[in-house]
């Protein structure tokens, strides 16, 4: 790899995979799987879930195809915070108590 395309690939930002996007790449695993044929109980094995999950996620699959099994919008209230605040909460927490002024961390 060259120097010109470590810079650009030391640029491109990737984001992080949220606990939804993880759930979906398990599900979308979990199709390839479901097409091979794979019995549910290696298919648990594969992805690191519950057969019964597998078994539910067979049934949808096969009802409904990948689609199915693809994530949805969270219903519900809508968030009150946005992405950049949710994130600068986070590092003040992981900051501690203490860099905020409180005696102790607890």
């Amino acid at each position: 790899m060259s120097c010109e395309s470590r810079a650009v690939a030391a640029e491109v930002s990737v984001p992080p995979l949220t606990r939804p996007r993880l759930a979906e790449a398990r599900r979308m695993r979990a199709v390839e799987l479901f097409e091979q044929q794979r019995p549910s109980s290696e298919v648990a094995r594969a992805v690191g879930m519950h057969p019964e999950s597998v078994r539910r996620w067979r049934r949808m699959w096969e009802q409904g195809g990948a689609q199915a099994l693809r994530r949805r919008p969270a219903t519900g209230r809508p968030p009150k915070l946005d992405d950049a605040q949710v994130e600068a909460v986070r590092a003040a927490l992981e900051q501690g108590a203490q860099s905020h002024g409180f005696e102790a961390n607890l």
